[in-house]
């Protein structure tokens, strides 16, 4: 089982030196990651000065759920007042100008290197302190917003705020039948998992294919039946950066499981081989009288 990382390793290991070390270079490199979302990082004007961009599906979705006010907060400073053309947002370093103290040079790479974290962790941030509010309140009957994350083509992310717990919904789309079939497996595994007396207080996990979760079943766009729905009742901080790994996991592992059984299949295959090599009848000898 791999150990995904909240951050970019790539974007982290790429910055280090340039700004961490503030050692000049040349850069010209696009970077691509989950989801379909990719950066570009480039010193198009000097080796001292390096851009950084980036390109989301969703980003548009996320201003809504307090993107930009995030954005303002951890990256204000080096916001670019004009947006590199093919992106939605850019971010300027000036070597020159950056802090003198070397750890907080660490940090703004590191933070640098999480932001599609960040991004994402915008509405589950907001969905968090609406259930906050709802439970001091004692707003037993809540009619919180659904929010709806695009994430990626034809799958999306729902969040909604109740008084004891936020509610997280995953659409996943299988495309072929195997995958379907490996991840109904999968996520079964999920729902049934709670059942043992040792993970009982785990978060509640629900799994539906085809018929959509009764919290989004009034949405219109919902009629692909190749679609399957995860829904987890999460109660913080650091769930919100896994469960954003969810969707990648589950397919990463269907993935592991189709090559394992065609591994098996093969070697099944070369056994049988054997076998009728060794039952092929020898031909006789033909002896001349």
């Amino acid at each position: 089982m791999i150990l995904l990382d909240y951050h970019n390793v790539v974007i982290e290991e790429t910055l280090r030196q340039p700004i961490v070390g503030l050692e000049p270079a040349v850069l010209d490199m696009t970077v691509v990651d989950f989801d379909g979302v990719s950066y570009h990082i480039s010193t198009p004007q000097s080796k001292n000065i390096i851009k950084f961009s980036m390109l989301m599906q969703c980003f548009k979705g996320l201003i809504q759920w307090g993107a930009q006010e995030m954005l303002q907060k951890e990256y204000g400073a080096y916001i670019l007042p004009e947006t590199e053309s093919g992106y939605d947002f850019s971010l300027e370093f000036d070597l020159q100008k950056l802090p003198e103290d070397k750890e907080e040079r660490e940090a703004l790479v590191k933070n640098v290197s999480l932001i599609k974290r960040n991004l994402l962790a915008q509405p589950f941030e907001r969905a968090f302190e609406q259930q906050a509010q709802y439970e001091a309140e004692e707003q037993t009957n809540p009619t919180p917003i659904l929010m709806q994350i695009h994430y990626r083509d034809q799958e999306t992310i729902y969040i909604q705020a109740l008084y004891d717990r936020v509610t997280v919904i995953f659409s996943t789309l299988f495309k072929e039948e195997t995958d379907r079939i490996f991840g109904r497996v999968f996520l079964q595994e999920f729902v049934d998992a709670r059942r043992r007396p040792a993970i009982q207080k785990a978060p509640q996990v629900l799994y539906s294919s085809k018929d959509p979760p009764l919290e989004i079943r009034h949405l219109s766009e919902l009629q692909n039946e190749d679609v399957g729905y995860v829904t987890f009742g999460e109660v913080r901080e650091k769930t919100i950066s896994q469960i954003q790994l969810f969707r990648d996991y589950l397919h990463y592992h269907i993935k592991c499981s189709k090559a394992y059984m065609h591994s098996r299949m093969r070697a099944r295959v070369q056994a049988f081989l054997k076998v009728l090599n060794r039952a092929k009848p020898e031909s006789p000898t033909r002896q001349d009288s």
